[in-house]
């Protein structure tokens, strides 16, 4: 029970001081060059895939903790180093039809120490079937 009070201190302390250092104008900050991408009629089973770019345009070094999608169908890969103050980056983001018909819209959320702690960036398509 200790433990669980000192973790939760713990947190509370670090949200915090990320909500001193945005209101400051300090700490990272992440910019997306783009936060979508339709891909228009796909058949079901092709896969896609894009490359978001972003750029850390924050004060601090830029560390992206977690990148997490919506469904097993969607898979990102994002860098595990801090990125610079004014260094780019790019996560890329692949999209399995698979089993899926219609509109899709496959949201990915990337939770940083950024300023603004979870972006999110998605894959829209509409799956035909197979002919």
């Amino acid at each position: 029970m200790r433990k669980l009070v000192l973790v939760m201190v713990m947190a509370v302390m670090a949200f915090a001081v990320q909500a001193q250092q945005a209101s400051n104008g300090e700490g990272a900050a992440i910019s997306f060059a783009e936060k979508s991408k339709d891909f228009g009629d796909i058949t079901q089973g092709d896969k896609v895939e894009h490359t978001f770019k972003f750029e850390n345009t924050g004060s601090a070094p830029l560390v992206i903790s977690n990148v997490a999608a919506t469904c097993g169908c969607t898979v990102p890969a994002w860098p595990k180093e801090p990125i610079a103050p004014g260094e780019s980056a790019e996560i890329k983001v692949s999209f399995n039809s698979a089993g899926k018909m219609g509109k899709q819209n496959s949201v990915v959320r990337i939770y940083s120490n950024a300023s603004e702690p979870i972006e999110k960036v998605s894959l829209i398509s509409n799956v035909q079937p197979k002919k």
